[in-house]
């Protein structure tokens, strides 16, 4: 059994958006399978995940700040859904800790608490889609 205090409790409703979103990302590497651009994934995507009714904003800057002082430098997020989701899309051979590390960045620099890091590249989607959350 796992104990859910060391996991961060996400509200049901980013939940149940994080649902769509997983199962999009799963019919778009089903439909098109690995070997594509990110960028064809990421417009792909965007296209399924409206269908489904989600409002979707594409490389949403996101401000650096430290110590109080705003650095005129912005991180991209490459996709956020319903203003509480983001995703990050990959087409690597391999993830590696410093994309899931740019994730909770994300998450951490934008106040968010659910993200997906997704990597079309691989055999399974199951492989390629990641949770994150802070």
């Amino acid at each position: 059994m796992v104990d859910t205090r060391y996991y961060p409790k996400v509200p049901q409703h980013i939940e149940a958006i994080g649902k769509i979103v997983v199962d999009s990302a799963f019919k778009v590497h089903k439909e098109l399978g690995p070997g594509l651009l990110e960028r064809h994934y990421h417009k792909i995507l965007i296209y399924e995940l409206k269908k489904r009714g989600l409002n979707v904003k594409k490389e949403v800057e996101v401000p650096l700040y430290y110590d109080n002082i705003f650095f005129e430098d912005y991180y991209r997020i490459d996709l956020l859904v319903e203003e509480q989701i983001i995703i990050e899309l990959k087409t690597v051979e391999q993830l590696l800790p410093v994309h899931f590390s740019q994730v909770r960045t994300y998450l951490k620099l934008s106040n968010r608490r659910l993200g997906y890091l997704i990597n079309f590249n691989t055999a399974l989607a199951k492989d390629g889609i990641n949770r994150v959350v802070l």
